[in-house]
């Protein structure tokens, strides 16, 4: 290990707040959670990044910020909320008790009626741009530590180039609309920050085209993989740090996004192949899903939940979608639409926890059954990329590229896991994939973005209390607004249409 020590996953470092870095991390340079100080007791950033003990220690609250920023309620479930695979469940207690109600985090954002002025993705938009600012500065004093090797300085580049590619990856996913929108990419893509205020000083950048949003997401990532030992920067699981491995594995979803399907199909084959992880068996499924302490055997990257001294978890996706009693429990369940989908013998239908919950039906309580996902009790790390994944991608890719054989091989092998039916037609194949990414990756975050940048309307039935249920494509709604307060302090900050 690089580290010198072990540094706790919940430290957490913030610069001094001057006026013009408060101003300038609006636009997108925030430096809040970064240093943490107590007035009169400063730490200038220069100093605490003048040694690797420090740049270990800036690295760590970097990725509890990213880890932050992805449990978070809005990102956590806007992906799974807007596609149709999750809907709420009644207030436990009090005078509402029983009743149904949009949290209200997400209110206008489920509706598809977000407002750039006061949007329910605020937060997000800054602390992702938070993430990257974390990772420039890491980047920009590390080439510089005495007592550092370069094999050190590379693997601390490495992780940071990675952390910096996914922040910026999640950001478009968001704020832009899929690859194919226009011809070539040509349309908005995000800011893509690779300097940080102490390099570039003031400016006030402009959105970059999604075709080059890409290229440099891209080329992040290819310089990572350049970079990476065997050594691992901090201590831990391999699987809570980015590493070559899952870093691939990220390249690939980015080449999908971006309709590159040779260099998606080889680089999740590749994944496959040499990532030395194997898809957990039908056996574990359930189990290993259900153990938040012990890492999947196919989890190839997860970001671990901050914990205090004691052990205790600061927070974790179980806020969401956890059930402990009748009175305690998230506000987020699986729809009909969802559990239709799943054939009785297939063992991912057994991963769903059923609990009666009392609910009003036109003015009396009745108990009603609702289904809470088995991926997310007690206290699990957020599951950033795992080995089925890197299957449903090469299958897709594959049939991208007329290569139907390699689709449904691939295709099958997460469905031979599962226990469900083979599928041996092309017939409808393109469908039977994306379904097969709703089965499998269900809670995890990728449904609403599948079905964007495969030009899929959307249709909500199950338990939808959205104004607006259902989007055709194409619309303006696929994406969110930029935060009115960034296009306020930045001119050349182009707004998204519609808002």
């Amino acid at each position: 290990m690089l580290s010198q020590g072990k540094f706790s996953r919940q430290i957490k470092i913030v610069f001094n707040h001057y006026t013009i870095i408060i101003l300038l991390g609006l636009i997108l340079f925030s430096c809040s959670d970064f240093l943490e100080q107590e007035p009169g007791n400063q730490t200038s950033i220069t100093e605490l990044l003048s040694t690797k003990e420090g740049v270990l220690a800036a690295l760590n609250g970097t990725y509890t910020t990213l880890e932050a920023s992805v449990r978070e309620e809005r990102f956590a479930v806007y992906a799974d909320m807007q596609g149709g695979n999750i809907k709420f469940t009644p207030i436990p207690t009090g005078s509402n008790r029983g009743n149904i109600i949009i949290p209200f985090r997400i209110e206008n954002v489920y509706s598809f009626q977000d407002q750039a002025i006061s949007g329910d993705f605020s937060s997000f938009y800054q602390q992702s741009y938070s993430v990257i600012n974390q990772a420039n500065l890491i980047l920009e004093f590390v080439d510089d530590l005495i007592d550092a090797t370069n094999s050190e300085k590379n693997q601390i580049k490495a992780e940071a180039l990675s952390i910096r590619a996914y922040a910026h990856f999640l950001l478009a996913l968001v704020y832009a609309q899929n690859y194919s929108f226009t011809p070539n990419a040509s349309h908005l893509g995000i800011v893509y920050n690779r300097t940080t205020l102490t390099e570039s000083g003031v400016t006030f950048p402009s959105r970059e085209t999604l075709d080059n949003t890409y290229t440099l997401i891209i080329d992040d990532i290819q310089r990572a993989l350049s970079l990476y030992t065997n050594l691992s920067a901090l201590d831990g699981p391999i699987q809570t740090y980015f590493n070559e491995n899952n870093t691939k594995a990220i390249l690939a979803r980015v080449y999908l996004n971006k309709n590159d399907w040779q260099n998606a199909f080889e680089t999740a084959i590749e994944v496959i192949n040499t990532s030395g992880v194997n898809l957990t068996s039908q056996e574990n499924y359930l189990s290993e899903w259900e153990n938040s302490v012990v890492p999947m055997t196919e989890i190839l990257l997860q970001l671990s939940v901050p914990r205090d001294s004691g052990g205790s978890a600061g927070g974790s996706l179980s806020q969401h979608f956890g059930f402990q009693t009748i009175t305690a429990y998230g506000n987020y369940v699986a729809t009909n639409d969802l559990l239709s989908l799943y054939e009785s013998f297939d063992i991912r239908s057994q991963m769903f926890l059923e609990q009666s919950l009392a609910t009003n039906i036109n003015g009396e309580l009745e108990n009603v059954n609702y289904y809470f996902t088995r991926k997310f009790q007690d206290t699990p790390p957020y599951p950033a990329v795992r080995l089925s994944e890197m299957y449903l991608i090469a299958s897709e890719a594959a049939y991208n590229l007329n290569r139907t054989d390699d689709a449904l091989n691939y295709l099958n092998f997460i469905r031979v896991r599962a226990n469900a039916s083979l599928i041996s037609s092309t017939t409808n194949l393109q469908n039977e994939i994306l379904n097969e990414r709703r089965r499998e990756l269900a809670f995890e975050g990728h449904y609403f973005f599948d079905l964007g940048r495969n030009q899929r309307s959307i249709t909500r039935n199950d338990g939808c209390l959205a104004i607006v249920c259902d989007l055709n494509y194409p619309s303006p709604k696929y994406v969110l607004p930029i935060p009115q307060e960034n296009i306020n302090l930045n001119s050349n900050l182009q707004q998204n249409e519609s808002y």
